[in-house]
């Protein structure tokens, strides 16, 4: 149901208040540029320093701006299995297309508590999910086999594989038949070349046209295209992650200056070395 590439968007700030009318601009601009869906409230949007009320908030923004042009993917994860179904719940009924929801972070669930954690929000809402696995972030990584006894429910229609694992996604589609998305810029072809389908990308939100035509240029058979484009795109996206996203992502926004590139604590401002490391990958690129 989900291909191509799905933005990661961030969360615009103004003053330390979610920017309603600069993320009105980002979601037009991506209708523009050719993004194939828009996933808010995930890592890259801060979701874990938005309120409750703001999460919400930011999802609904999402949907009625986006007028149904594009799907929308809410992050709907929490570590606590009730706030997830809330959130989940809260997402199907703002109308979003799909929910992302990330493996349970901190408390390290064993495969059967992940089982228990994605069945519970499957079997009470009927909104198509993308399970989100990351373990770099969470601390516990979702097992092939676990994601294929969730791939028998109906709702459960998709993964994003950040493990940044070939093996792993291998693994995956050799049990199932559940659509994988990648979860890592830089392996976005290697992904596709065996058998996923799309990205929820962090480097769209710089190069959305770009990352797009790359993947339509896969699966139009122009390997070559796809093949230059993903080596030219490369550095840019080992860019995106010289410090924790998404910084670097809205640093670049801000040197763009398609954002002030305000961010939330514990985040916080690129160190000067990193700011001219990521400068450069920008220019190196032609967007400078």
């Amino acid at each position: 149901m989900f291909t191509g590439s799905i933005v990661a968007l961030v969360t615009p700030f103004k003053n330390g208040e979610v920017d309603f009318k600069k993320l009105g601009e980002l979601i037009e601009f991506h209708v523009r540029e050719g993004t194939t869906a828009i996933s808010p409230c995930g890592t890259t949007g801060e979701s874990p320093t938005l309120s409750h009320e703001e999460h919400e908030k930011v999802i609904a923004e999402v949907v009625q701006r986006v007028q149904g042009r594009i799907p929308v993917i809410a992050g709907t994860g929490s570590n606590n299995t009730q706030e997830a179904l809330r959130l989940t719940k809260f997402a199907q009924k703002a109308g979003a297309d799909g929910a992302l929801v990330i493996t349970p972070y901190y408390n390290r669930p064993t495969q059967e508590g992940l089982y228990r954690h994605f069945k519970a929000l499957a079997e009470e809402t009927d909104i198509p999910i993308v399970l989100y696995n990351v373990p770099s972030r969470t601390g516990v990584s979702i097992s092939p086999e676990t994601v294929a006894r969730l791939a028998e429910f109906k709702n459960i229609v998709a993964i994003k594989e950040a493990s940044g694992s070939l093996d792993q996604v291998s693994a995956i589609l050799g049990l199932c038949d559940i659509t994988v998305l990648s979860g890592e810029d830089s392996l976005i072809l290697p992904i596709l070349s065996i058998g996923g389908k799309g990205v929820v990308s962090v480097v769209a939100n710089i190069v959305p046209r770009e990352t797009s035509a790359m993947i339509s240029s896969f699966f139009n058979g122009d390997m070559e295209t796809a093949r230059k484009a993903h080596h030219r795109l490369y550095p840019l996206t080992k860019a995106m992650f010289i410090e924790t996203n998404p910084i670097p992502v809205k640093t670049a926004m801000r040197i763009l200056g398609r954002l002030n590139g305000e961010l939330r604590l514990p985040l916080c401002e690129m160190t000067e070395a990193n700011k001219r490391q990521l400068t450069k990958a920008l220019d190196d690129y032609g967007l400078l």
